[in-house]
Formats: structure tokens, C-alpha cells, sequence
């Protein structure tokens, strides 16, 4: 199967068959049919892809339902540590972190479902990020959590003195006071 679980509903880790030569090396990054065997049955309307140096952080992140997205990230060059939030209320995981690394080199996606608050930071000399969205963008409906808030223990694996954020995402509140509208149902 190529989905890893982890111990959040919904919470995937895609990991694609990988074929290497000589020549180098082919996958499908992405293939409906393969994502609906595995009961993983979404529809992406929106591709986004952002190109970051070093030390930058972007997020958390989230659109307020009915405006929500569920997002399938990658990493198209450099290396950089995936960040959630779950803020689905009523889960188990509610309020908890997950992380991990996604690179050029592993060609792990992460399946970010609806009701979470997502980010990353820039760990290689720089990074560019490409993700599908089930739902399309909407300004009125943003929202985010401080990435540095204590309560999370997020480790961007970027020095303090380092990391470059923008004036938007510093000002957004901590989790406890973050806007919510995300419930959990089975």
C-alpha cells in the first residue's frame, strides 16, 4: 500500500513507487485511481507551489470550513520539516503536533486533511514546495496559529536568530485563542 498511517485520522504519508536507472529515476506523483483503491477518494481543484531560501518558516495555516482543504504536499527540490495541527474538536489528537521531513531526495507526500493547520520551514539552502488542494482559495476564510507558540513544541530545526517569517504569520494567535470552527466526525 502506498499509504503510511500515522497516529492522526486521515493523516497519510503517500509514499510513491519509485523507478531508478541508469537514466535516473520516474513516479506518479499522483494518480487518482491509486489514491481511490486505498479508499482515499478527494478531488484537487488547485495546484500551488512556492519557492523559499533557508531559515524561511510559513504558517500554520488553515481556511475556516465550509471553505477548508484537505492539501497533498511535496518537495520538488531541497528539504524542508512538514508541520500540523490538528484542530478537528472532538479528535483524539485535537490540539497535538506531527512533523516530518519531505525532500527532493525521499519523495514522501503528506495528505493534510480538512481541519488542520499546516506549515513548514526551509531547512536545505532552498526549497520549492508543491501542493494540490481539494478547495479553492479563499481570503475570507483564513486563518492561523502562531507558529512559535510554546504549547505546540514544534521544532522548526531553524536557530531562533535564523528564521525568516512574515509580518502575517508572527501575528496570528496562539492555538488556545485561534478562530475554530473544525469538528471531528467518524
Amino acid at each position: 500500500m502506498p499509504f503510511i498511517k500515522t497516529d492522526f485520522t486521515d493523516l497519510l504519508i503517500f509514499e510513491p513507487k519509485v523507478f531508478t536507472d541508469s537514466r535516473g529515476y520516474f513516479f506518479e506523483s499522483y494518480n487518482q485511481q491509486a489514491f481511490s483503491n486505498n479508499g482515499v477518494d478527494i478531488v484537487f481543484v488547485q495546484d500551488n507551489q512556492a519557492k523559499s531560501s533557508y531559515g524561511v518558516v510559513r504558517g500554520l495555516h488553515y481556511q475556516l470550513a465550509p471553505f477548508a482543504q484537505t492539501k497533498l504536499i511535496r518537495v520538488l527540490s531541497g528539504n524542508i520539516i512538514d508541520a500540523v495541527v490538528d484542530m478537528r474538536k472532538g479528535s483524539s489528537t485535537f490540539g497535538k503536533t506531527f512533523t516530518i521531513e519531505l525532500s527532493a531526495d525521499n519523495q514522501l507526500q503528506l495528505l493534510v486533511p480538512k481541519g488542520f493547520a499546516h506549515g513548514y520551514s526551509v531547512i536545505s539552502e532552498t526549497a520549492e514546495v508543491f501542493y494540490k488542494c481539494d478547495a479553492f482559495y479563499n481570503k475570507e476564510a483564513e486563518g492561523g496559529v502562531n507558529l512559535k507558540d510554546a504549547s505546540l513544541d514544534i521544532d522548526w530545526k531553524i536557530p531562533e536568530g535564523k528564521m525568516i517569517i512574515s509580518d502575517k504569520d508572527l501575528i496570528y494567535p496562539e492555538f488556545a485563542s485561534a478562530v475554530n470552527n473544525f469538528e471531528y466526525h467518524q
